[in-house]
């Protein structure tokens, strides 16, 4: 049982009060690790729980915040940007860990269920793509979302696009990932009729500016409903593709 478990059942109980409770909730937001201090209160707050960016950690601190996570009650802890080599040394210090080497995405801890009955569509301009949609498409499943994966359907053949009509009209969003010139992103804006989540990929040749030129196209598509991430932010759109899929639930 989690301390806030044991602090509701105690309410629940009549040993302290609600007013104490609250105090007492106020009071430990976070752990202080020196190195780090995780937000305990993340899921209270937002529904998902913190989520660690692997990049710029050494795997032993990697390892610190996860069981610090872990033990105040989190089932699972998504590390993103985690290389190989770091889930590897990761791996021999948490008993339950999961390593999506495409996604670079390690999770510690149980590995969940879908929790929504709505899919999320995570569609790329090429194969070049891959990686980004991954870590969108791991991401969102890890949130507990099923996931349809669309790959190399790019606007240069566009007929590859148009065979998925069925899979695009029945999403409850849509995830657009594209290098280049980023013209899918608009394509597919105009064919559903969900949300659409552009991801510029810095994939691409030397006027691309590492995916400048296809963050631009995306931000002046002509197709309501788009919204765009930063360049290869897999794991922003795979977020919030998330927090969208749950809205029905929610309510």
């Amino acid at each position: 049982m989690t301390e806030i478990q044991e602090l509701l059942r105690s309410v629940a109980e009549g040993k302290i009060s609600p007013e104490q409770a609250e105090l007492e909730l106020k009071m430990k937001p976070f752990e202080d690790m020196g190195y780090a201090k995780p937000d305990l209160h993340r899921k209270i707050r937002q529904g998902i729980p913190e989520v660690i960016y692997g990049e710029g950690k050494t795997a032993d601190q990697i390892t610190g915040i996860s069981d610090k996570l872990l033990a105040d009650g989190q089932k699972s802890v998504i590390i993103t940007r985690l290389s190989g080599e770091k889930a590897e040394s990761v791996s021999k210090g948490i008993s339950k860990f999961k390593y999506f080497e495409t996604a670079r995405i390690g999770v510690a801890g149980e590995i969940p269920g879908t929790d929504t009955k709505g899919s999320i569509v995570v569609a790329t301009g090429g194969t070049s793509d891959i990686p980004v949609a991954e870590e969108a498409a791991v991401t969102a499943e890890m949130l507990g979302n099923r996931v349809n994966r669309l790959y190399d359907v790019g606007v240069a053949g566009i007929h590859r696009l148009l065979s998925h009509s069925e899979e695009i009209m029945s999403a409850n969003v849509i995830i657009a990932i594209a290098g280049m010139e980023g013209a899918l992103a608009s394509v597919i804006g105009g064919m559903a009729d969900c949300p659409v989540i552009a991801v510029p990929t810095s994939v691409g040749y030397g006027a691309s500016f590492g995916g400048l030129s296809a963050l631009l196209s995306m931000l002046n598509s002509c197709a309501s409903g788009v919204s765009v991430v930063n360049i290869d932010n897999g794991f922003g759109a795979g977020y919030l593709a998330s927090m969208i899929n749950h809205i029905e639930r929610k309510g």
